[in-house]
């Protein structure tokens, strides 16, 4: 996905729970394994936004 690994290792799930995200290459996308959330990267960039994620199934 072209993320610096220093980065991934600070990057958490924007909401209250800050929970740390899992990578999921396939997908391009990191995952917060709290609240199922699917936040996209974009030509190597996260969208760490709310609105922009997607709910993953139970």
């Amino acid at each position: 996905m072209g993320i610096d690994p220093a980065l991934l290792a600070i990057l958490a799930c924007p909401d209250t729970h800050h929970s740390p995200l899992t990578v999921d290459v396939e997908a391009s996308e990191l995952v917060c394994p709290t609240c199922r959330r699917a936040f996209p990267v974009r030509d190597g960039i996260p969208v760490l936004l709310l609105d922009e994620a997607r709910q993953l199934p139970a």
